[in-house]
């Protein structure tokens, strides 16, 4: 394989496993907008979708498992909002993402202990299947990934845009205080976002366990913790920055570990440990990440 196919593989490869990372970062940046908390649990929304499609797909199918694997976390998300996070509502933002961190050890301490250590296969259609072209060589299950993040994402800018639930979404994000004054209901707001972030999170689920992973364990939540730079170093109130984030954090993983033993001087895991490198010098450049807004103060 030529040099510049070997490029080409890595880079097409990145964008598809970027486009996921941006699904989940997109689940950050809505919980964030909704109600200006860092969602620490969104691993265990991630974890929770998965294990439902892996679970469901022998029984009822692959394509049913999806839409209830989707429909499960989306319900996970809600309920702990309304039973968990809206119990804290007032309090200090710091107070409600340690809220959601234990919120995420309970779920995914539970999570796993059903797992044990097995390794669950998904069902998906796809199976190994690779598409070549010109020397390059590119997974069906990556093409797919690429295709249902594109529309996911397409889909969410579009209602974010243009329905009463995103216009409500914006102005909270705008001025929480204002927005209620104006008759702007904050916890179906908060409820919708936590949903949304859940129904993205078990997309992002499937895309990650599928060909070339062996499957769904219990390590697939740390996935969550790679798309965590993508929305800090996009902008945590920025959708933009979280489909942009997302793709520089793909392509950044999938070229480090490609070149990995050209660069060996700098150690190994370098493909696990370049996104939150390239984080750093983002945040050191734009401390607001690279679409955030700049918080102005008059003194």
């Amino acid at each position: 394989m030529s040099d510049l196919s070997t490029f080409l593989e890595l880079l097409l490869n990145g964008v598809s496993m970027g486009s996921v990372y941006a699904l989940i970062a997109l689940g950050f940046v809505v919980i964030f907008r909704a109600t200006e908390v860092v969602n620490f649990a969104h691993a265990s929304l991630l974890l929770a979708g998965g294990y439902v499609i892996a679970s469901l797909h022998d029984d009822i199918g692959f394509w049913p498992a999806v839409g209830v694997g989707i429909a499960a976390a989306a319900v996970v998300g809600a309920a702990v909002e309304f039973l968990v996070m809206r119990r804290y509502r007032g309090r200090d933002h710091s107070v409600l993402a340690i809220v959601t961190i234990g919120v995420d050890i309970l779920l995914t301490t539970e999570l796993t202990r059903r797992l044990g250590t097995d390794v669950l296969a998904m069902g998906d259609p796809w199976g190994d299947a690779v598409l070549t072209v010109g020397g390059v060589s590119v997974a069906h299950t990556r093409i797919a990934a690429f295709a249902a993040a594109a529309l996911l994402i397409t889909a969410f800018l579009l209602t974010f845009r243009y329905t009463s639930w995103g216009v409500a979404m914006r102005a909270a994000a705008e001025s929480s205080e204002t927005a209620a004054l104006m008759g702007v209901r904050l916890g179906r707001v908060s409820l919708g976002a936590w949903a949304v972030a859940g129904g993205l999170a078990a997309v992002a689920a499937l895309f990650l366990t599928v060909f070339p992973t062996p499957g769904l364990e219990r390590a697939t939540s740390l996935a969550a913790l790679k798309a965590f730079p993508a929305a800090i170093l996009g902008g945590l109130d920025s959708t933009t920055g979280a489909l942009v984030g997302g793709l520089i954090v793909g392509v950044t993983e999938s070229l480090a570990a490609g070149y990995q033993s050209e660069l060996a001087f700098m150690g190994r895991g370098l493909g696990d440990l370049a996104p939150y490198l390239v984080m750093t010098v983002i945040l050191l450049l734009r401390p607001s990440g690279l679409f955030g807004t700049k918080e102005l103060a008059r003194v």
